[in-house]
Formats: C-alpha cells, sequence, structure tokens
C-alpha cells in the first residue's frame, strides 16, 4: 500500500486475477437494466451529442466501451489485462468499437487525436496521477474533454482519489471542470452506498493545435 500526498491510500491490483468475477458488481457488468440505463443516461451527459472518437482507458470487461458505442460513437478501449479484454472482445458489439491491449497510463495509440478521454476507477491506481493526466490531455483534440469516474472506498484505511485532490491536479492543463456527485444515485451501483463516488467532466478551449494528430 502507498499514500498520496492527501493520505488516501494506493494500490496496485491484480486485474488478472479479477477478471474472472469482474462483471458480477452491478456497476461493471451492467447486468441489470436499471443499472445499465443510468449509466447510459450519464454518458449520454458526459460524452458530444455528436458521434466522436472517445479512448476509454482502463476499459476493463468493456461495459462502459460499448455503450458508448452503442449510442454511436468510435470506442478504443485500452486495458493492460488480457482476461479482461477476452471478456471485452466476447460481448457483443453494437457498434464501433475495438480494444487494444496496453498500459492506461501510457496507451498504445499512436499520435492518434481523441475527443474524450474516459475513465473509470483507475487514475488512483496509478502512479504520478497529475503527470498522467497531461498525457490524456495531450491525447485531445481541441475542444475535448476527460471524463473521469473515481471515488474513495473504505473507512478505516480508505484507498481511491478524492474530489478536492482530483481537481487540484486538473488545474494546470486549464480546463473547464465541473464534478458531478454520484454517490446519492443507488441506481448507478445497484445498491445505496455512503462512500465518496463522483465524476469529473473537464472540457478545454477549442482554439490552438493539437499535440497528436
Amino acid at each position: 500500500m502507498a499514500y498520496e500526498s492527501d493520505g488516501t491510500a494506493t494500490a496496485r491490483v491484480d486485474w488478472e486475477a479479477a477478471a474472472a468475477g469482474f462483471d458480477a458488481e452491478p456497476d461493471h457488468g451492467l447486468r441489470d437494466p436499471r443499472v445499465r440505463q443510468s449509466w447510459d443516461r450519464r454518458l449520454r451527459s458526459w460524452l458530444p451529442q455528436r458521434a466522436s472518437d472517445v479512448l476509454d482507458l482502463g476499459c476493463g470487461t468493456g461495459s462502459l466501451a460499448l455503450l458508448a458505442a452503442e449510442q454511436g460513437h468510435r470506442v478504443t478501449g485500452v486495458d493492460s489485462s488480457p482476461a479482461m479484454l477476452a471478456r471485452a472482445r466476447a460481448k457483443p458489439a453494437g457498434g464501433d468499437v475495438v480494444f487494444l491491449t496496453g498500459d492506461a497510463a501510457a496507451p498504445p495509440v499512436g499520435e492518434r487525436c481523441f475527443d474524450v478521454v474516459l475513465v473509470r476507477h483507475v487514475l488512483w491506481t496509478l502512479p504520478g496521477p497529475g503527470q498522467v493526466l497531461r498525457h490524456w490531455r495531450g491525447l485531445l483534440r481541441p475542444g475535448g474533454r476527460l471524463v473521469l469516474v473515481e471515488g474513495v472506498w473504505g473507512s478505516v484505511t480508505p484507498v481511491g482519489m478524492s474530489a478536492g485532490r482530483l481537481t487540484d491536479l486538473l488545474v494546470p492543463l486549464g480546463g473547464r471542470t465541473r464534478v458531478e456527485t454520484l454517490s446519492g444515485d443507488p441506481s448507478l451501483w445497484g445498491k445505496e452506498v455512503d462512500d465518496e463516488r463522483y465524476a469529473v467532466v473537464a472540457r478545454f478551449p477549442a482554439g490552438g493545435r493539437a499535440a497528436c494528430s
């Protein structure tokens, strides 16, 4: 276990071992229609209304990537776990989606640009989150956005990243940031929750030139 400067614990997670039971969590597998509908509504509010290029980092078994593709977006999912991706590729795809094996912190997308970088419950596991966020920012076209779903779980030894810490890390990147509290919506999780769960949507100016192509 390691600790960030705000005292929040971080940890390395064995995602290969977690893959077999990953979709059993309601918000992972989206098997409950009510949970799936709730995530569908949230994604529609976070992603552009027009068809866009979306990069889903740490995509796991692909539930959000596939949901975004069904909404008409062109989605690239990246995960470091072959076992997770095997499950993602085995699911029916209702849109334009591809899955790549790679590191969420440095995804194997070359110099491609995206309209959205979507990341759920991954940033807290990565060392040097400020540097990682700068790299993700560099993958966006002008006018692009980061959609970051994070939280802090547990009361004795909490793990995760608080909304305050994440918004502080985003300040140097210069975007307009909005925090959306998710803890009060049990339909997202399949149960009532009392910990900190939230989404941050950071939008960046449309002017200027992208570092990617």
